[in-house]
């Protein structure tokens, strides 16, 4: 394949070019050129080494027709021609058959690498330009109010489930609308990838929408004082609540959860008025405030405090506590 200007294009682009393949980022050569990338795809990719080489559109070495030359060097007469003759038309069949193969297998290697690709520093901020862009849609949802999603897989190893649509404001997940990704490993993604994307741009305001969002809007410096557990208040599912919730209702009145055809599970799409009771390290400051007094010692990382656990009592012994040295080795009694 080659492009307007004459020079031949890649494999990774036009994989990444194909109907269906719009959700993938294009993985830099250098970063497949590092085997400590690849650890562990060999056991997992039939003609693992055919593969690689057509990722990375190299000319794969042909033995073949290096023992052809010096046949040919050899013996020129008719005969050793025509057995030539043969053998090429024997091979080219072979490499016929084994290209479809060839080809299945790099589909394969490179969606694992675009797995682990794109949970890089170069591979998220790629996908951040599609996110911005809107390259992954938006959630179906109506309460979302059109809010963009990030393709996830629901399982890691190939062949179990394809693509999926994970919203942030909703936090669900949903099947893409359009039929053409719905035969997209969902593998090629992984679990990873969108809990990591929220927290690696935690800036982005989830709450805009239309004109907003192809402006990259990002959280005021009004909202950024308004943090809880490491995120944006205004990033905490804002698709989810008291009034993001449907409520079945016939001639005006609202359905009973006793009656047959009521709502169920609603709790599922709840989210507290206040959003400080998600405040965990607060309330527990404020439920236990002699916890306040304690040293240094019992503190962790972030200056919460932490609990003790009870010494481990040896059996037999007649409940007494077991006797622990410096290094945390037992000691003899």
């Amino acid at each position: 394949m080659s492009t307007s200007s004459g020079t031949p294009e890649s494999w990774i682009s036009s994989f990444c070019s194909l109907l269906g393949h719009e959700y993938f980022a294009e993985v830099s050569e250098e970063f497949i050129e590092d085997d400590f990338n690849l650890t562990g795809l060999q056991s997992q990719v039939a003609m693992y080494k055919e593969a690689l080489e057509m990722i990375l559109d190299v000319e794969p070495e042909d033995d073949e027709d290096e023992e052809e030359e010096e046949d040919e060097e050899e013996d020129e007469s008719i005969e050793g021609a025509d057995r030539m003759r043969q053998s090429e038309r024997r091979n080219h069949s072979r490499v016929a058959s084994d290209l479809s193969v060839i080809e299945s297998s790099a589909e394969m290697l490179y969606g694992l690498i675009h797995q682990r690709f794109i949970c890089s520093r170069a591979g998220i901020q790629q996908m951040s330009e599609k996110y911005e862009l809107g390259h992954f849609g938006v959630c179906p949802r109506s309460y979302c109010e059109q809010a963009r999603t990030l393709p996830v897989g629901l399982s890691d190893i190939p062949g179990e489930d394809t693509v999926k649509l994970f919203c942030p404001s909703c936090l669900d997940v949903y099947v893409p609308p359009n039929s053409r990704f719905q035969t997209v490993d969902g593998a090629f993604f992984g679990r990873t990838f969108g809990a990591l994307f929220l927290l690696t741009f935690p800036e982005y305001d989830l709450t805009k929408r239309g004109a907003d969002v192809l402006a990259g809007a990002r959280v005021t410096e009004d909202e950024k004082e308004q943090m809880l557990n490491g995120m944006y208040v205004c990033n905490i599912a804002p698709g989810l609540g008291g009034t993001k919730i449907y409520h079945p209702r016939i001639y005006g009145f609202r359905v009973s959860e006793v009656a047959r055809s009521g709502p169920r599970m609603k709790w599922l799409r709840g989210k507290p008025d206040d959003m400080s009771e998600l405040d965990e390290a607060r309330r527990f400051a404020e439920d236990n405030p002699d916890s306040e007094d304690e040293d240094e010692a019992s503190m962790n990382l972030n200056g919460r405090p932490m609990h003790r656990l009870r010494p481990r009592r040896r059996q037999g012994q007649g409940g007494s506590p077991m006797a622990v040295e410096m290094n945390g080795a037992e000691s003899g009694l």
